[in-house]
């Protein structure tokens, strides 16, 4: 396989992908971040010339190790390999992607391992066991448990997490919101920071006032979106929800980070769908 044909194949698995680093996790932004770390890895070692023979298997080891750095980074609980074997039906498909990604997270790492490749994106006990680098009977043993463990899970009540947010803060968001709404691109402009940087997640990434300009002229150039003020995963956020479909549920997110009253980063989400799926989010005001 050619460069070329690699990298096709590297977009077209990112949401499956995707799919699993977000739970893994536990969050949909943070999946997004360690599925970049390990996409970049898989380039690099493509690059050096690695020999593979199973794409498919190769990235999701990969994206398993890097789930753990991350995990293992924020001090969660290191994998505990599981014996003891007890036999459990799978959730239906549906009802495990309903399922918040903070739930997934109270699953041991190797039970979360197991029902997301198994139950989720349809990976056999050996390929689990290859991915997560235990026994075959290790990841059976996981898969069971963690069935067990997520039923227990899913019939607890919800419990959105809310914003923490202060008073500036909600009001530097809440301006950024109103601006877009109103169209007023040379107001937001005069926030940025020279070096602000800008990622369409999926897309690219620029940095700086001048070289992103063109963004908020694409966004004008657009009637569709409406924006509103939100949270995701706890996190302050501009909702957008595509005006022409369902206004139920936002089409995609844009993230702020701030410096005093300057803008240094963008993150907006447009291109990458697969990110909502199951997400915790809210709209306030």
């Amino acid at each position: 396989m050619d460069m070329d044909g690699f990298e096709d194949r590297l977009q077209a698995l990112r949401p499956r992908l995707h799919r699993y680093c977000a739970r893994m996790t536990g969050s949909a932004v943070n999946g997004e971040d360690v599925l970049q770390d390990a996409l970049v890895k898989a380039l690099h070692a493509r690059n050096q010339g690695a020999e593979v023979d199973n794409l498919e298997g190769w990235l999701f080891r990969i994206a398993h190790n890097a789930s753990l750095d991350f995990l293992r980074g924020r001090s969660r609980n290191t994998v505990v390999p599981l014996t003891e074997d007890i036999e459990a039906e799978p959730m239906p498909e549906a009802d495990i992607v309903a399922i918040g990604f903070q739930r997934f997270l109270r699953l041991p790492e190797l039970q979360r391992c197991a029902v997301i490749l198994k139950d989720v994106l349809g990976h056999s006990v050996e390929e689990i066991a290859s991915i997560a680098e235990c026994s075959p009977a290790a990841a059976k043993s996981a898969l069971q448990r963690g069935r067990t463990t997520l039923r227990q899970l899913a019939r607890e009540p919800e419990d959105p997490r809310l914003p923490l947010m202060s008073d500036l803060d909600r009001r530097k968001i809440s301006a950024y919101v109103d601006m877009f709404r109103s169209g007023d691109f040379d107001a937001i402009r005069a926030m940025l920071a020279d070096d602000v940087k800008l990622e369409l997640v999926n897309r690219l990434q620029l940095q700086g006032r001048e070289k992103i300009a063109p963004y908020f002229t694409r966004y004008a150039e657009v009637a569709k979106w409406r924006f509103a003020l939100g949270a995701v995963e706890g996190r302050p956020a501009m909702l957008v929800f595509d005006g022409t479909g369902s206004m139920e549920r936002p089409a995609h997110f844009v993230l702020i980070e701030w410096s005093e009253n300057r803008i240094t980063e963008i993150r907006d989400f447009l291109f990458a769908p697969y990110v909502l799926e199951a997400m915790d989010w809210v709209r306030l005001g």
